[in-house]
């Protein structure tokens, strides 16, 4: 077996979200304790994260392709699956083991830590499973639960309990610091649904790029752009973040872009790839960007 039939399923073009999020709750951690963070517990949850991005990733994969899925999908640089399984069906056990052995990777490190903080990371570690598991197969069939938990992965349980696992506590500015890709992520996923909506409803997923159509799930994208940077700048406003963590507004004007140009090509996919592009970008860099003023502020 050649190292990229393994690596395939886990879309490794795609694992930008763990670097660009853990890091954004190292820096809440890192300025709500003035830098008293133990290293080895960062890498932890870095690895964890990782772990956990790359279980959703390959059974994403898996589930698509037993579903025929990724059969019927016409895939864009960014979205409809990384085309392995469909080319070479033989991995599909090799796919699933990828997954499920992440999967127990990203719960030993959180067993590890309830062992150091005990049981107060537990709802945000089974959360974080859960949502893992049964996200294919079972969240892509919820409108709501489809478009708010990739943000709940990424943001409230990554951000949140990164910052948990070097601080102890839950903090404000965790919270507010994950709001940032909380709304970012799931816009990402959002806007990805757009060129997949008659392939996803002939398995019968059920988002709202389906339910209410790409115009209307348009303005729902815009939405979720502008509650991210409202989000940031609230919590430097009630004092929960620093002024310098509004280095993460840098972004606004590709948001603003992004925002009016989906709501006008909403129906037409090949101009949705570039700015489906830009919402990459814009997902990576903002989290990023947050970080680097919390740092500072530290």
């Amino acid at each position: 077996m050649k190292a990229k039939d393994l690596l395939g399923p886990m879309r490794l073009p795609f694992l930008v979200l763990a670097p660009a999020c853990v890091p954004l709750g190292i820096s809440t951690a890192t300025w709500t304790t003035r830098g008293r963070i133990n290293i080895l517990y960062a890498v932890l949850a870095f690895v964890g994260a990782l772990a956990a991005h790359i279980s959703v990733n390959t059974l994403n994969e898996y589930f698509d392709y037993k579903s025929g899925l990724d059969l019927k999908t016409q895939p864009t640089p960014f979205s409809g699956g990384s085309g392995t399984l469909p080319a070479m069906p033989h991995l599909d056990r090799t796919a699933l083991a990828t997954g499920l052995i992440s999967l127990a990777l990203a719960a030993l490190i959180g067993i590890y830590f309830l062992t150091v903080w005990g049981l107060a990371l537990l709802p945000l570690g089974l959360l974080g499973l859960v949502v893992v598991v049964i996200y294919t197969t079972w969240l892509t069939h919820s409108p709501l639960l489809c478009l708010i938990a990739p943000g709940l992965g990424f943001g409230t349980l990554m951000v949140m309990g990164t910052d948990f696992v070097l601080s102890g506590t839950y903090t404000w500015a965790a919270f507010f610091a994950s709001l940032v890709p909380f709304f970012l992520v799931s816009d990402l996923l959002l806007l990805n649904q757009f060129p997949d909506v008659e392939a996803d409803r002939s398995v019968g997923r059920r988002h709202y790029p389906i339910v209410l159509g790409r115009r209307t799930a348009s303005i729902i994208y815009g939405a979720f752009l502008a509650l991210a940077y409202l989000s940031l700048a609230l919590g430097v406003l009630l004092r929960f973040l620093p002024l310098a963590a509004l280095l993460g507004l840098l972004t606004l004007p590709f948001a603003i872009r992004a925002a009016l140009g989906v709501r006008r090509h909403a129906e037409d996919v090949e101009q949705l790839v570039p700015l489906m592009g830009l919402n990459v970008l814009i997902t990576v860099l903002t989290p990023i960007l947050t970080a680097v003023g919390l740092f500072i502020a530290a």
